[in-house]
Order: structure tokens, then C-alpha cells, then sequence
């Protein structure tokens, strides 16, 4: 364990943080259509769902490190989350949209969703590693750690960065810039691998000294512009978070008695 792997992993709980907090928001948001017990019973699917993608994604990381193309579609997935989220937000008011449709319409669409989440932690902790950690144990586990930050985050600590982004909104744009900043480098990385394999003289790379600044960069003046101005008071995101973790933890809660109906 050395001085850049705590930094790795410190970066990676941020992001898993935030990202599993967004997650819980939505999944709490898009059941509100459905009759009050077929929620619970919804949101215990979808919690269990989550946890089975996300082991599924830690399995299939020593894949995507592996194969240079597995790692290209990476880069191209998280530039096109980047992209869609600044599109969708410039479209409407930034909030996930109510599901409609049947009780299995929810579940599967929301399963979809926590899919994205699954493949949005794994390929970040991917990106993070340098390339000559890539095929190693140490790279390994450093992938696999980040989706299982992402498990706990998801069922026990994004109450934090619930509350967090309850009451500064922006912060959820600076987790995208980072994003994005993270799938130019991984990009970059598998061009020269590319050119490297195919002896096709490309000159790209980014030294880790440049994407290590610019993470800084963008964490520090993002979260300084982000938390500017409070959207919403302490006590309102308190009331606001409460609510959505009261639905989660039914949910969570709920196989653990033997039942699945909310009941």
C-alpha cells in the first residue's frame, strides 16, 4: 500500500459516493408512481438487483483491464454519460423522471439504471489505474475495491452525499466533469496501447503528473463554485434525505424477515 494507491482508492470512495448517492435518489424518485405497497416490494428487487450487478461488474473487471477495445468502449460509455447529463440538464430541470408503465416496467428499467451505475464504478476504477498497474493483482483489487465501496455506499453511507446533494445540486456536475476527465485519460491510454500493439507511431499520452492536477483542479474549484450558495437549508435537506432513506432501508430491510410485499 503506497501514497498513490490511498489516492486512488480516496478518489474512488468520493466518486462512488456521489454516484451511489444519485443512484439511491433515483431509485427512491422513479418508484413514486407505483400503489404504496408495490413500491417496497419494487425498491426490494431493485436494491437486490443492485448488489448482484455490481458483484457481476467486480467479475468482469479483469476483462475490461485485459482487452485494450473493452477499455476503448470505456472511455466512449463515459464520455456519452458526460455528454447526457449536461444535455438532459440543459433540457429540463435535472431531476429523474417518475416511471410509468407496470410493476415489472419499474423494476427492469430500474434494474437498467443500477446496470449503469455497476459499469460506471467499474470502468472509473479502471481509468484511475496507470497502465503498467493494468495486468496486475494489485490493479486487480484496486478495481474490485472500488465496486465494493460502491456496494456499501449505495446501502449504508449516501445518506451523506444524499444531504450533500440535496443542498448543492452542482456538486452532481463536478462528479461529471471528473468523469469526463477520467474517460479522456483512459482514451488517451488506449490509443497508445494501440499504437503501440500496431507499431503505428502515435504520440499520446498523458503523464500522471497532468491528470492528477487536473483532478485537483476541477474537485477544488468545482466544490468551490458548487457550494457557493446552498440550494436548500441544512434542515430541508435533513427532512428530504429522511424520507428517501426511510424507503430505501423498508426495502433493504424487508427480505431480511422473510417477506418481499412490504408488509
Amino acid at each position: 500500500m503506497n501514497t498513490e494507491i490511498v489516492v486512488i482508492l480516496a478518489t474512488l470512495a468520493v466518486l462512488e459516493g456521489l454516484l451511489s448517492a444519485d443512484n439511491a435518489l433515483v431509485m427512491a424518485v422513479m418508484v413514486r408512481p407505483l400503489p404504496a405497497a408495490q413500491q417496497q416490494k419494487a425498491l426490494t428487487y431493485v436494491m437486490w438487483g443492485a448488489m448482484v450487478l455490481r458483484l457481476a461488474g467486480v467479475l468482469l473487471a479483469s476483462f475490461i483491464i485485459k482487452y485494450w477495445f473493452l477499455r476503448a468502449f470505456g472511455a466512449a460509455y463515459l464520455a456519452y454519460l458526460v455528454i447526457a447529463h449536461f444535455v438532459k440538464k440543459g433540457g429540463d430541470d435535472g431531476q429523474p423522471k417518475e416511471l410509468k408503465g407496470s410493476f415489472w416496467n419499474v423494476v427492469i428499467s430500474l434494474n437498467l439504471v443500477n446496470l449503469a451505475f455497476s459499469v460506471d464504478s467499474i470502468l472509473a476504477g479502471v481509468a484511475l489505474l496507470k497502465p503498467e498497474m493494468r495486468d496486475t493483482a494489485t490493479g486487480f483489487w484496486i478495481v474490485v475495491a472500488g465496486g465494493v465501496m460502491g456496494l456499501i455506499l449505495v446501502r449504508f453511507a449516501s445518506t451523506f452525499f444524499l444531504k450533500l446533494l440535496d443542498r448543492f445540486p452542482a456538486l452532481d456536475d463536478v462528479a461529471y466533469i471528473l468523469i469526463g476527465w477520467i474517460a479522456l485519460k483512459l482514451g488517451i491510454e488506449t490509443v497508445e496501447q494501440v499504437s503501440e500493439l500496431y507499431h503505428l507511431g502515435w504520440n499520446a499520452h498523458m503523464p500522471p503528473a497532468i491528470f492528477w492536477a487536473g483532478m485537483g483542479l476541477i474537485a477544488g474549484v468545482g466544490t468551490f463554485i458548487a457550494t457557493r450558495k446552498a440550494a436548500r437549508t441544512e434542515a430541508q435537506a435533513d427532512e428530504d434525505v429522511a424520507e428517501i432513506r426511510e424507503e430505501l432501508n423498508r426495502a433493504a430491510n424487508d427480505p431480511l424477515d422473510g417477506r418481499i410485499d412490504g408488509r
